[in-house]
């Protein structure tokens, strides 16, 4: 028993040293300012399109100034497109560019400002199902987004993902929530790319000696 706790221990451990992406992307989620950042990031993780490119595509959209409602709004489709393309973002330049003119537009009509959703929300699934109602947004987003705001909002308690689930079980971890994003990032960086032999977790891993 006592090698076995030694053991989580050290999962843990190495789990806290992988940033979430949030995290690298040098956003304090404390901030209302912030976690819109993280919104926006969101939109961009959430496509069938790498990590690399989602987080170069958002440090255009800083670098642009393109970090508010407002600016998005300003900005129009045709300068989205732009932006979105100079990340790499190619394959949904059009489809992210008119889902964000639409989302932004929604979220100043009905809400406001990104924080008045939780503020109206009456529990985690409403708040989920108010985030999901925007066009564009579906519930690979809406986990992406809430996983970083556990403890910061206290509706924002989804369920963890698939990939997370099953990458804990590889490794023997049952504190899902808590390293949901690590658990993500592992998967997706280290198990999906068989990169097992530089992982920070593979003498624990049920798989590591399958590749």
């Amino acid at each position: 028993m006592k090698e076995r706790g030694r053991k989580f221990l050290t999962v843990n451990s190495q789990l806290r040293i992988l940033e979430s992406y949030a995290e690298e992307l040098g956003l304090n989620l404390t901030k209302p300012e912030d976690r819109f950042k993280w919104f926006l990031a969101s939109i961009l993780f959430a496509k069938r399109i790498s990590a690399e490119i989602a987080k170069k595509t958002f440090r255009k959209f800083e670098e642009a100034g393109l970090t508010t409602a407002d600016s998005i709004l300003d900005a129009g489709w045709d300068r989205l497109v732009e932006v979105l393309d100079s990340g790499g973002y190619v394959r949904y330049d059009f489809s992210t560019a008119s889902n964000l003119i639409t989302i932004m537009k929604d979220l100043k009509e009905k809400y406001g400002d990104l924080e008045k959703i939780h503020q109206q929300s009456n529990s985690p699934d409403d708040l989920e199902k108010r985030l999901i109602e925007f066009k564009g947004i579906g519930p690979v987003c809406v986990n992406i987004f809430l996983r970083e705001l556990r403890r910061k909002w206290e509706k924002a308690k989804p369920k963890p993902s698939k990939m997370a689930i099953e990458t804990a079980q590889k490794i023997g971890l049952k504190d899902i929530e808590i390293y949901e994003s690590a658990l993500v990032r592992l998967n997706l960086e280290y198990c999906k790319k068989r990169r097992c032999l530089n992982c920070l977790v593979q003498n624990h891993c049920a798989s590591a000696s399958e590749h």
